[in-house]
């Protein structure tokens, strides 16, 4: 799990000092200003002198949950102090009812992985305003449904694969020596009527055992279609889909343009921030990592919130929202959560969204 705050449980906070600390931090997430004693004072409902709260900001400060910029005599909270408040300060509420509603609504079954995915994104996004990702589940992890094989110049053949959500690819395939339309259609109809169903990482490793233990009058077919089929049934690239990267133009904590430029990049290469969610895949429930707990140079000072998704028991992906470090958690958190769980409801039309 990502880093946790200095204080160790021996040592913990005390009430007044809990109840400070989420007051200051839910106000500047709200204000994204400088907080001080006389504002503590009047929303904290503690009954406590201004002095008595400009000491427990002090040993707040001091442990490392806050600072205090130059030019204010406020404080703000640190990457560790939000640390402590997103593991222990945080009071989560349901969605609101209309918002599982349009979550429902704009991610039906039966649209297709890559569409959904591709709504998902977008549509955590717009209810955040923030950048909503969504890593592509790997093709080898579905079923496939038909395949069929089609003939190209020399030595090509193109593998048309219609998988059991109803996506269809198309894949190039280099072979050794060019093969007749007749013998294509043999492996299509060995590989249809053995392993239409079955997943393609499974279909590889059956074919290889088989064809070991082949009798002579199947080795040909088998090493025919152990030629085809490791090349279109490959593991497919990581990807991932992302939205909303302007949605962070107008954000007032990410006004530096070096900062938003570098943050652009990183959204444009995908490999780091893939990773990152990668991470999270075996992880259940909403995971946030907060600046530097990404241990990524152009997500300081941004956080990320995840969610795995997946369908039939199986984790297919991952769901998050990337944000400032200041960004109400309680709104993003049942958000990011609710989406995994309706996206992996779409997926899997069998069971029942929340």
């Amino acid at each position: 799990m990502a880093q946790r705050s200095r204080r160790s449980s021996d040592d913990p906070l005390d009430p007044r000092a809990r109840q400070l600390l989420r007051t200051l931090i839910a106000r500047h997430i709200r204000d994204g200003e400088p907080v001080g004693s006389q504002t503590l004072a009047r929303h904290a409902g503690l009954d406590v002198s201004p002095a008595t709260i400009r000491n427990i900001l002090a040993d707040l400060e001091e442990i490392g949950l806050l600072s205090t910029p130059h030019t204010s005599a406020g404080r703000i909270p640190t990457p560790q102090g939000y640390r402590v408040f997103v593991d222990s300060l945080l009071q989560l509420k349901p969605l609101p009812e209309a918002d599982a509603a349009r979550l429902r609504n704009e991610l039906p079954s039966g649209s297709g992985t890559q569409s959904l995915l591709d709504s998902a994104s977008e549509l955590v996004s717009a209810m955040t305003h923030f950048v909503g990702v969504v890593s592509v589940p790997r093709r080898e992890q579905f079923a496939f449904r038909q395949i069929d094989f089609l003939p190209l110049d020399g030595q090509r053949v193109m593998a048309i694969v219609v998988f059991a959500d109803n996506e269809v690819q198309n894949r190039i395939v280099q072979t050794r020596r060019p093969y007749d339309p007749s013998e294509l259609e043999r492996v299509a109809n060995y590989l249809n009527a053995h392993f239409a169903g079955r997943a393609l990482s499974e279909i590889r490793a059956t074919l290889l055992h088989d064809m070991r233990a082949a009798r002579s009058e199947m080795e040909s077919l088998l090493s025919q279609t152990v030629e085809l089929a490791e090349q279109v049934l490959a593991p497919d690239g990581d990807d991932m889909v992302v939205a909303g990267q302007t949605r962070l133009i107008g954000v007032q904590d990410l006004s530096d343009l070096d900062r938003l430029r570098e943050l652009f990049e990183a959204f444009a290469r995908k490999r780091e921030i893939l990773q990152l969610l990668e991470r999270t895949v075996k992880a259940p429930g909403v995971r946030i990592f907060i600046g530097e707990e990404t241990g990524l140079a152009p997500m300081d000072g941004m956080s990320l919130v995840t969610a795995p998704y997946g369908a039939g028991g199986q984790v297919l992906g991952v769901l998050g929202v990337i944000g400032p470090t200041r960004m109400a958690y309680d709104r993003v958190i049942p958000v990011v959560r609710a989406a995994a769980d309706v996206l992996g409801a779409a997926l899997n039309p069998d069971r029942t969204a929340p």
